[in-house]
């Protein structure tokens, strides 16, 4: 299969030709072509899976340390996590911005909405701040393709922001915010109502308030702007894939993405529905680095959907969505 054709199966047949056929075949591809993941995959003696559980999956802190990029694919594009002054921040090497692209729009639309004629604002100051994030790519691009005048990056200025909402509520228009964590608890101290607004929360404390768990903060969230529900995207810089938080409390992803949860004494070892350990991410999308990544996040699942309850000890409170325990 040439890499054209396996880039498309992954968006047109994820849903229609087994999951675990095309990801064996994705495996393969990078195994040929991913000098990191080829050497991690000799290391543990694997190079022929059978089955998702034989795949070998990659600490997400080597992409901290290592420059993951299939061979003969120049990077048009770097992704930086967040982060303190002090630490290290990883690095996504994007060969093919357009597969991100298509990644994220499709993903959105078949799990929250349309995209064209909506409103989306962003509230997302530490990452415009820190540069190179892809959830500033990617939310900036839902704002280009919205074609709304009303959509735009709004920092710190909620004046204008309370502003541009009530305009687009009087048009009647559909409205999405994105908002890192701090700055939605500092719009709800304002005590606003908000109660047609579909609000995303992305990302935690960056260091400007006391970390909590996120069923605190969304109750404090839906308490101070008057909404029903908080969604949440479950997303990072090392994936190209986003998983969005229901009003059930589950994360849905699309389906080039699956979650499996990894024993936290054995990681060679997945656990069954219900029970909580290692969160393992399957990535299709991430064709062109490691589709295959063992996270620091601690989760549970139920069938295709999951929860994410927080970090192993230890780990960096960085990235989007992750609060701890």
């Amino acid at each position: 299969m040439s890499t054209e054709s396996l880039e498309n199966s992954i968006f047109i047949n994820a849903s229609n030709e087994s999951f675990e056929t095309l990801a064996l075949k994705v495996f393969k591809f990078q195994y040929q072509n991913c000098t990191v993941y080829r050497d991690f995959c000799n290391h543990l003696d694997v190079k022929n899976p059978t089955c998702l559980e034989d795949i070998p999956f990659l600490p997400i802190s080597f992409f901290k340390s290592h420059k993951i990029v299939a061979e003969g694919f120049d990077p048009e594009l770097i992704f930086k996590s967040s982060g303190t002054t002090n630490q290290i921040r990883s690095t996504h090497f994007i060969a093919k911005p357009d597969v991100y692209e298509k990644s994220f729009r499709k993903t959105f639309e078949d799990l929250m909405g349309e995209i064209k004629g909506n409103v989306f604002l962003a509230l997302l100051p530490n990452y415009i701040e820190q540069g190179n994030s892809s959830l500033v790519y990617m939310v900036g691009h839902l704002i280009q393709q919205s074609q709304n005048e009303l959509s735009g990056f709004y920092l710190n200025d909620y004046k204008k922001l309370l502003r541009v909402m009530s305009i687009a509520k009087k048009r009647k228009c559909k409205v999405f915010l994105f908002g890192v964590s701090y700055a939605l608890l500092d719009l709800a101290e304002k005590e606003i109502d908000l109660s047609d607004i579909f609000i995303i929360e992305t990302g935690g404390m960056k260091g400007r308030r006391k970390e909590m768990i996120r069923e605190e903060l969304h109750d404090i969230l839906k308490n101070g702007l008057n909404v029903k529900n908080i969604y949440s995207e479950y997303g990072m810089t090392e994936l190209l894939s986003q998983a969005y938080l229901q009003e059930d409390g589950y994360f849905r992803s699309p389906n080039w993405m699956k979650i499996m949860i990894r024993d936290v004494n054995d990681a060679l070892t997945f656990l069954p529905n219900g029970r909580t350990g290692g969160v393992n991410v399957i990535d299709l999308a991430n064709l062109y680095s490691c589709s295959f990544i063992a996270t620091d996040d601690l989760g549970v699942k139920n069938m295709d959907l999951f929860k994410i309850l927080g970090r192993f000890d230890l780990s960096d409170i960085r990235g989007c969505n992750l609060l701890v325990n």
